[in-house]
C-alpha cells in the first residue's frame, strides 16, 4: 500500500477540497450503514489518511470510539491536530504503520477500509488485506469498503474515464496531478470488475458485498463478517 510523505500529506486536504461532495455522499450513506451500532462502538479505520471519516463518524455520535491505522506518519499527524481542533481525542487511538502491526485488542464492532484496498496489485495479498480486517471484528459486525473499481475492458470505461478526468479538472486539480491519476490508474491501482471485487472481500472472510454507492469511479460495499 502507499505512505504518503510530508509534502503530500501537508496538501492532500486542499487539493481535494472541491472533490468534498464525493466523500460527503460516501459520509452520509457509510452512517447510515453504521446507525444500529452500539453506543459505545469501536471503529476500526484501516488507512485513515487525515481522518475524514472518523471526523464525520464522531460528531455524528459521541460515544463511538476510533483506532485509526495509517502507515504515512505525516498523514497521521494532520488527523491528530484536526481530531484536537474537534475536541474528539479522547476518543482516538493513533497507529502509525499497517494493521499487522496493531497491537492485539478487543474485537471491534465495525471497520472501514475507504480507498486503499485499490492500491494492494496482488489479488492473493488483497484477499489476506480483507481477511485482517475480518480477523479483528466481531461475528456480524460491517466493514465499509469503497475503492476504484471498473471493468476497464468494457467499452464504457474510456467515456466514464473521461468523465472522471473532466471533473477533477473542473475541480481545479492540476494538469500535472491529472496526468499522474491516469499512469497511476493503469499501472499503480488495481483496477478491477465490481464481481472480483466482491469476490476477494468474501474471500477475505466476508458475507457477500452489498454495494450502496457509486460516484463515478468509486463504489462502496458494506459487508458483514461471515460466521
Amino acid at each position: 500500500m502507499v505512505a504518503f510523505d510530508e509534502a503530500h500529506a501537508a496538501a492532500y486536504d486542499k487539493n481535494f477540497a472541491k472533490l468534498a461532495p464525493i466523500r460527503d455522499a460516501l459520509n452520509l450513506l457509510m452512517y447510515a450503514v453504521f446507525s444500529k451500532l452500539p453506543t459505545q462502538a469501536r471503529i476500526l479505520c484501516v488507512g485513515a489518511g487525515t481522518g475524514a471519516e472518523i471526523i464525520y463518524l464522531a460528531q455524528k455520535n459521541p460515544g463511538w470510539h476510533f483506532t485509526a491505522v495509517e502507515p504515512s506518519a505525516p498523514m497521521l499527524d494532520v488527523f491528530h491536530r484536526k481530531a484536537e481542533e474537534c475536541g474528539i481525542t479522547p476518543r482516538c487511538e493513533f497507529h502509525v504503520g499497517y494493521l499487522d502491526s496493531l497491537p492485539s485488542a478487543d474485537s471491534f464492532d465495525a471497520a472501514t477500509s475507504l480507498l486503499v484496498s485499490h492500491f494492494i496489485l496482488t489479488p492473493a495479498d488483497r484477499i489476506a488485506f480483507f481477511r485482517s480486517i475480518s480477523s479483528r471484528l466481531r461475528p456480524g459486525s460491517l466493514l465499509v469498503s469503497a475503492d476504484l473499481a471498473y471493468d476497464r475492458a468494457s467499452p464504457a470505461y474510456p467515456g466514464l474515464l473521461d468523465v472522471w478526468m473532466r471533473m477533477m479538472a473542473d475541480a481545479e486539480v492540476s494538469e500535472e496531478k491529472m496526468e499522474s491519476i491516469r499512469i497511476a490508474y493503469s499501472r499503480d491501482v488495481a483496477l478491477l470488475p465490481l464481481e472480483e471485487v466482491a469476490s476477494i472481500m468474501t474471500a477475505g472472510g466476508f458475507e457477500k458485498p452489498v454495494l450502496f454507492l457509486q460516484t463515478g469511479l468509486i463504489h462502496a460495499w458494506y459487508a458483514a463478517v461471515a460466521p
